[in-house]
């Protein structure tokens, strides 16, 4: 079997019902896979072979997962990129991935519009033709639905996933269909999907959770799939009741957001059996928030990486209660957790340690970066460079990323845990806690705040909130007010920035 296979196995299975969903028009799964096709013939046609790599860079649309499904119905690679990334950053992922294709969407060609003038390939975009870029409903247009098999092996490589990039340039990430199968399917146990299911996706299918888990673990048992290309609280609310969704998946500011909407207790959102979110716990107080407002108990947190597929470990809706923060207390399907010193040796309940993952969802590799690939595993585990520790309960806690330890003195400092702190102070509004070099203590620890414009002595007032709370080598000896900080394309800090300013000044 390997994902294009699956859709073909799918719209044979259940011919007429709905496989797509947008806010223009609806597609069962015949039709679905009837375009799908139609769109890697015409690609075909346009000189795309097996084995080449082909971006996509769109929103969440349905051209997006017909694009999708096409590419690796007849054998190619596909690079699905972030629709907000730049023209530069594009550039790079274009160039490192050995693209001979892009696929954008008309809103986006702005963002692209020079690298057909500046990179040889196929371009391709939604709407009318424009130059050089084809057009996408053309090439639809052209070409006849008759049935393409695609033969590939399961451990032949279906797609390449660039991360966020918050320590350098991005890295692709190599994944095997038979990687994708494995998380999807342990999406869609877990998760209790099934083909009555519908599944609500408004977080970019440009990232691993709502691409493998959600589109491709939807797909694997035939559930609807109802897509928006962006997200709102607003739209949000109205397709969850409307279309009556079953599984939603959500950054946690997204359901914080959503939380606070004055229509939100107003709304019918019955019909969803799992709130599932990602990329960072929720708080105690959150999930108390977020559960009181959506009149839920189904919140469900999964807790992973790009480079695990993904696959981790989740805190399941009953386990909230007592251990809202956490990120579980067990791995879920086919896959294995542990925490490890830095001799590999696992550690006991209440000592930090890395999280190390291992099942057949994580990924090939890192493409053209043997080096880097080889470091990330050891005796076949995944280090996920997370540093963790389990609680007497057998609990897994995330406690910072290891690369933004802070060694002081000898002394382990974890910037999160005073990030947190200092996130709950009324007039701070923002913070990033760094390791910035010292002559004597090897670093020192340094909070960049953005304010509210309430704080006159922001540099005392911040060392006597945190006073009460953390131990004094804790608490930053360093301040510097900040309008905002640097984030990427996807909202994730870029501390390297902040650390490389230190060095520089």
């Amino acid at each position: 079997m390997n994902l294009s296979e699956l859709l073909a196995y799918q719209s044979r299975k259940y011919p007429e019902k709905e496989g797509i969903v947008t806010p223009e028009e609806r597609l069962t799964y015949q039709e679905w896979n009837s375009q799908v096709n139609q769109f890697a013939r015409g690609l075909i046609r346009l000189g795309i072979q097996a084995g080449d790599k082909v971006i996509i860079h769109m929103p969440n649309t349905k051209e997006f997962v017909i694009s999708y499904f096409a590419i690796h119905r007849l054998g190619a690679i596909v690079v699905p990129i972030n629709a907000r990334l730049v023209q530069n950053e594009i550039t790079y992922i274009y160039d490192h991935s050995d693209a001979v294709a892009l696929i954008t969407h008309e809103l986006l060609i702005d963002q692209v519009r020079g690298l057909a003038d500046e990179r040889k390939g196929t371009f391709i975009k939604t709407g009318d033709v424009d130059g050089t870029w084809h057009s996408f409903s053309d090439i639809l247009a052209k070409e006849e639905p008759l049935e393409m098999v695609n033969e590939a092996h399961e451990d032949e490589e279906a797609s390449i996933l660039y991360t966020s990039g918050t320590t350098g340039q991005p890295k692709g990430v190599v994944f095997t269909h038979k990687n994708i199968l494995t998380v999807s399917s342990m999406m869609a146990v877990e998760l209790e999907m099934k083909p009555s299911s519908r599944m609500l996706h408004m977080m970019p299918f440009s990232h691993s959770a709502p691409l493998h888990l959600f589109l491709a673990g939807g797909t694997f048992v035939g559930a609807t799939h109802i897509i928006a290309p962006t997200f709102t609280p607003d739209l949000l609310l109205e397709l969850a009741s409307i279309e009556r969704a079953s599984h939603f998946f959500g950054a946690p500011v997204a359901y914080l957001m959503t939380a606070k909407h004055p229509k939100v207790k107003e709304t019918d959102l019955s019909w969803v059996k799992y709130w599932t979110y990602g990329g960072a716990p929720l708080s105690k107080k959150e999930v108390q928030f977020v559960r009181e407002q959506f009149e839920t108990d189904s919140l469900c947190c999964l807790y992973g990486l790009t480079e695990a597929g993904p696959s981790g470990t989740l805190l399941l809706p009953q386990e909230h209660d007592e251990k809202a923060g956490s990120v579980g207390k067990r791995a879920a399907l086919h896959c294995e957790v542990r925490i490890v010193d830095e001799d590999g040796q696992e550690v006991g309940n209440g000592q930090v340690g890395e999280i190390a993952l291992k099942g057949e969802g994580i990924m090939k590799g890192y493409y053209k970066d043997e080096e880097k690939t080889i470091a990330t595993f050891r005796d076949g585990w995944l280090l996920t460079g997370d540093m963790g520790e389990k609680d007497e309960d057998g609990y897994l806690w995330v406690i910072d990323r290891k690369k933004d330890m802070i060694i002081s003195g000898g002394v382990n400092i974890y910037p999160r845990e005073v990030e947190e702190l200092l996130l709950q102070h009324p007039h701070i509004e923002d913070v990033a806690v760094v390791g910035v070099p010292h002559p004597d203590w090897g670093e020192t620890v340094k909070a960049h705040i953005v304010q509210t414009g309430q704080l006159t002595d922001m540099e005392n007032e911040c060392r006597r909130f945190l006073q009460e709370h953390l131990a004094d080598y804790k608490i930053p000896k360093l301040y510097e007010e900040m309008e905002e900080l640097p984030r990427n394309a996807t909202g994730k800090l870029l501390k390297h920035r902040l650390r490389e300013q230190a060095r520089q000044a």
